[in-house]
């Protein structure tokens, strides 16, 4: 699975390709306005430009639909594309949690119905299920530990799995989407307990 915050892989090299073409055009804007008055980009050069950037949306894209697919991929060997009634704690997820988003926080309602605001207890290592839903805005749900990112808008559930940690501990669960003045704010616990002996 790609991680979602670290600059490795493809998403270094889309940085990279980024900020080279962000030089160059800079570069010829600079060169526009401060050499003489006849100088002009060469029509082969802006040919060069247009297809870098067609290049590059076709790199992003290609890579994007390969992790989203790979991704998918599990869910679908845990059997819970096609119908909401698969995905039951003990059948293919340790936990199945709903999440409710909101401005500007988190509620989780677990496997017992029980709710608990800004914060969700679960074991190492277990397979969680996430049915996210949002009333407001659109908001966004980042789990840097686990490497996973989500966009949501109001009104539609959307399912995201993930292995929990190993280690125990408390792992952030942060809004990632600017959804209004108390957004620096929406942050949750995903604690991972110790395991029972």
């Amino acid at each position: 699975m790609e991680n979602a915050l670290g600059a490795s892989g493809y998403t270094a090299t889309m940085l990279a390709i980024v900020f080279i073409v962000l030089g160059l055009g800079i570069a010829a804007l600079f060169a526009a306005l401060f050499l003489p008055a006849r100088w002009k980009l060469k029509y082969r050069m802006e040919f060069v430009f247009v297809v870098l950037l067609v290049g590059l949306v076709w790199y992003a894209d290609r890579e994007s639909t390969r992790i989203f697919t790979a991704y998918q991929g599990e869910i679908r060997k845990a059997g819970v594309i096609s119908s909401a009634e698969a995905a039951e704690p003990g059948r293919n997820f340790d936990h199945v949690i709903k999440v409710i988003a909101f401005q500007w926080g988190f509620a989780f309602i677990n496997d017992e119905g029980r709710i608990s605001r800004n914060a969700e207890i679960v074991e190492p290592g277990a397979k969680v299920l996430f049915r996210i839903f949002g009333n407001d805005v659109i908001h966004g749900l980042n789990i840097p530990a686990v490497g996973i990112t989500a966009e949501y808008e109001p009104g539609v559930e959307r399912d995201l799995w993930i292995r929990a940690p190993e280690k125990p501990g408390k792992y952030l669960i942060q809004c990632l989407n600017y959804c209004g003045v108390g957004h620096a704010q929406m942050k949750a616990w995903l604690v991972v307990r110790e395991k029972e002996a």
